[in-house]
């Protein structure tokens, strides 16, 4: 048995001014043939999965090139292709093979290209004819195309959010992927289109609970996969938005009931799944009466991780206002600040201007006189395994304030990027983090309390003002019930 695995991975927020290009993947995570680490990035698990599948069960296993960059704006269409052809030519040298594994995303968009990953998929296709196995795992935060599923045999998508199952997800990828290349399972796929998009997070109720039930639902014969495709809002494409993806063994009718019963059930829970979103001003108040270990404050909507800049000061404009001591803030992206930090040195003390230059909506930077605590060319924050560069950063302190800044975008994971500073996260009474619901396992252990800010900006996280031009069909919350508008229900099921 010959396989082959590569990955080609970001979550693009078509709204977004922080556009992506080969840099922004070299910066990320860039391995050629060979030179994968052990440790697993998040949407290269497929590698690793298939690595220890190798070794246990004697197949060959061809690596080809993994490439991941953080969230960000459109994909220059020439790193695109080159990151893509690339691929298709390492495959091509590798043929014949019985299977490809691919770590993918889900929502990468490149100018002239709204479906990457269902462009990868068709040549892919073409390459190695019908009767070959084509698996992949997606982000959850995706788009699930109609091409990408015709194209593919198995489709899995991480289940939680935050999405600490990448790799128990990978290998379930690569066991259902022998499986199928064996002959002992004939994977049938199905979708629903939910005609919806929201925040969906798995460590909150009702998403806690759904996600029980639907892997007992995995346990019924014939069922061999459930994916829940939450969708990601920042992206302007005509198949945005949730869906249910159903995968069972050579049961069309099976798949597809069941995608539409869970995917109405999905749909009869919109807007019942974020936590309490507090404004700015009330959430840095609350801290005022706080004492008893740090509160945590989530800066929903100026997460790297959904692809802005991460640069935004209007809560740190707040807890500046609110003349609040013990605060950090992990992270502000300023690469220059860094540069100006790194060039007066470790222990000096200096004017500084930092954040908001991204956009007009992040807040106005900030200008004071700061105290450089700690330098570092090269930090690293930990999340479910993997290791996330943080770049070069430097850790500045002015008015009993903390603030880290980082020249790699990327959202905030765990506590270790604080302590990657030298700040003990634990004895501070307050921890400003840039994420939607990624942070939450790790702070949420050291955590007196958690609270999700909404500051509104930069993020578009209202789909009934965000610009879209792309989307096609009717959607909630754009259209308050748009299944009355989807005359034929039938239509809302697609066996893939």
């Amino acid at each position: 048995m010959r396989i082959f695995t590569a990955s080609l991975a970001t979550e693009t927020n078509t709204f977004s001014p922080m556009f992506t290009d080969l840099d922004s993947f070299r910066s990320s995570f860039y391995a050629r043939p060979g030179e994968h680490p052990p440790t697993p990035t998040l949407c290269s698990a497929p590698l690793i999965a298939c690595r220890e599948q190798a070794t246990a069960q004697g197949f060959t296993l061809i690596e080809g090139s993994c490439s991941w960059a953080e969230p960000g704006g459109l994909v220059n269409r020439a790193c695109y292709e080159y990151l893509r052809d690339e691929i298709l030519q390492q495959l091509t040298a590798a043929l014949p093979v019985d299977a490809v594994v691919l770590g993918l995303h889900g929502a990468m968009v490149a100018q002239g290209y709204d479906d990457c990953e269902g462009d990868l998929l068709s040549r892919i296709r073409a390459l190695v004819g019908p009767d070959t196995v084509i698996a992949a795992e997606l982000d959850p935060h995706s788009h699930l195309t109609r091409k990408r599923c015709e194209m593919a045999d198995l489709l899995i998508a991480f289940k939680e959010f935050p999405h600490l199952d990448f790799m128990e997800r990978a290998r379930e990828l690569v066991q259902l992927t022998l499986a199928a290349v064996r002959g002992n399972i004939k994977p049938c796929m199905s979708r629903f289109d939910c005609r919806m998009i929201d925040v969906l997070p798995t460590s909150n109720e009702p998403m806690k609970s759904f996600l029980a039930r639907i892997r007992l639902l995995e346990q019924q014969p014939g069922v061999l996969s459930i994916s829940v495709i939450h969708g990601f809002m920042a992206g302007d494409v005509p198949e945005m938005g949730s869906q249910l993806l159903v995968i069972t063994d050579n049961d069309p009718s099976l798949s597809q009931q069941l995608a539409k019963q869970l995917g109405m059930e999905l749909f009869a829970m919109r807007g019942k799944s974020m936590p309490e979103m507090l404004s700015v001003e009330e959430g840095v108040r609350r801290l005022q009466t706080k004492n008893n270990g740090p509160v945590v404050l989530a800066d929903v909507w100026d997460n790297p991780g959904g692809g802005v800049a991460g640069d935004g000061t209007l809560i740190l404009r707040e807890v500046i206002r609110q003349q609040l001591q013990g605060i950090a803030f992990g992270t502000i992206w300023d690469p220059m600040a860094v540069q100006l930090c790194f060039a007066a040195g470790e222990g000096a003390e200096i004017p500084l201007r930092f954040g908001g230059k991204s956009c007009a909506t992040a807040g106005e930077p900030v200008d004071k006189i700061v105290a450089i605590k700690a330098l570092r060319a090269s930090a690293w924050q930990q999340f479910g395994g993997s290791e996330v560069p943080m770049g070069a950063c430097a850790w500045i302190q002015f008015d009993g304030i903390d603030v880290i800044l980082n020249s790699n975008r990327c959202q905030s994971f765990d506590p270790s990027l604080f302590r990657a500073l030298g700040i003990v996260p634990e004895q501070c009474r307050g921890l400003v983090v840039k994420s939607t619901n990624h942070f939450y396992q790790g702070f949420a252990a050291i955590a007196s309390e958690v609270l999700y800010l909404d500051a509104k900006a930069p993020y578009p996280s209202d789909p009934r003002r965000n610009q879209y031009r792309k989307l096609t069909r009717a959607i909630w919350p754009i259209v308050e019930q748009p299944h009355l508008q989807h005359h034929e229900s039938k239509r809302g099921i697609s066996p893939c």
